[in-house]
C-alpha cells in the first residue's frame, strides 16, 4: 500500500514514529510533499533519513504571493534531488484569499514547466477552482504527467480521465455525506487510481476526531476497495503498481 500524498513535516509525532506506524500497517511507501521551500527541504530531509518516503516539492497555491525568478531557482534546485519524485503542490485555490488568482496562476505555470523540465509529474491542489485549473492544464501541461490530489471535482471527472490523469482520494472519500465522491471512486479506470492521507488533514470517517497520520490511509483503502466490490489486497496491489508508474520508483 502507498500514501500517495502526506506532510510528514506538518504532522505533531515525529517522522520515524509515523513511518514505522505506517509500515507496521502495510504503507510501504510514502510521498510526503513540501508547500514551500522550508517544508520542500524538510520533505527532502525525510526521504534522505527513510528508503520508504519519496518527496515531492512545490509552492502551494496560498504561498504563491509575490512567486517570482527566485521562488522559481530554488524550487529547481530541490526538483533536481534524487529522492524528489514529484513537482508540486501547485494549482488553484480560490476558496481563500492568502493570494491573489493572478500569483497563483503565475505559479501554477511555473510549476507546470518546471514538472516538464525535469520530467516528474505534477500534483494539482484545486479548491473551488476546477474550471480554470483544467483549462490551464490543458492549455499549458500537454504531455505532463498529472496527479490530481485530494479529488474533489467529481463534475469533472470524465475530462481528467480522458486527459489521463491519476486520481487520488484523500480521507474525505469516506465521509457520509461525499455521495458524488465516492461514486467517482467507483468509476475511475484501475490504472488512475491513488490513494493517500494528506495528514494531518482530512482523517478517513474511522478516524474522524484525530490528526490523520499515514497509516490511516488503510482506511481509506478498504473503503475503496468496498465501493468498487474487489478485496484490500487487490487494490493495494493496483495502487502500488500505479504509485511506481507515476513516480517511478
Amino acid at each position: 500500500m502507498v500514501d500517495s500524498h502526506t506532510h510528514l513535516h506538518l504532522c505533531a509525532a515525529p517522522a520515524a514514529e509515523l513511518v514505522a506506524e505506517a509500515g507496521r500497517a502495510g504503507v510501504e511507501k510514502l510521498l510526503t510533499v513540501g508547500t514551500d521551500g522550508i517544508s520542500s527541504r524538510a520533505a527532502l530531509a525525510s526521504a534522505e533519513s527513510f528508503p520508504q518516503v519519496h518527496a515531492a516539492v512545490g509552492r502551494h497555491p496560498n504561498e504563491a504571493t509575490g512567486f517570482g525568478d527566485a521562488d522559481l531557482a530554488e524550487l529547481k534546485a530541490l526538483a533536481s534531488h534524487s529522492r524528489c519524485a514529484a513537482v508540486g503542490e501547485s494549482g488553484l485555490d480560490y476558496y481563500r484569499d492568502s493570494a491573489s488568482r493572478l500569483d497563483q496562476q503565475r505559479a501554477f505555470a511555473a510549476h507546470i514547466a518546471l514538472a516538464r523540465e525535469v520530467d516528474k509529474p505534477l500534483i494539482i491542489h484545486c479548491r473551488a477552482a476546477a474550471e480554470d485549473v483544467l483549462a490551464q492544464l490543458a492549455s499549458e501541461a500537454d504531455g505532463v504527467s498529472v496527479v490530481v490530489h485530494c479529488f474533489s471535482m467529481p463534475e469533472h471527472l470524465g475530462t481528467c480521465v480522458e486527459r489521463g490523469y491519476a486520481i487520488s482520494f484523500a480521507g474525505n472519500v469516506t465521509y457520509p455525506s461525499a455521495t458524488e465522491l465516492a461514486r467517482s471512486a467507483t468509476l475511475v479506470p484501475d490504472d488512475l487510481l491513488l490513494v493517500e492521507t494528506d495528514a494531518p488533514y482530512l482523517p478517513p470517517q474511522d478516524m474522524r476526531g484525530q490528526a490523520n497520520r499515514p497509516a490511516f490511509v488503510v482506511h481509506t483503502a478498504a473503503f475503496v476497495a468496498r465501493l468498487r466490490n474487489c478485496g484490500l489486497p487487490e487494490l493495494g496491489e493496483i495502487i502500488d503498481r500505479n504509485a511506481a508508474r507515476v513516480f517511478a520508483w
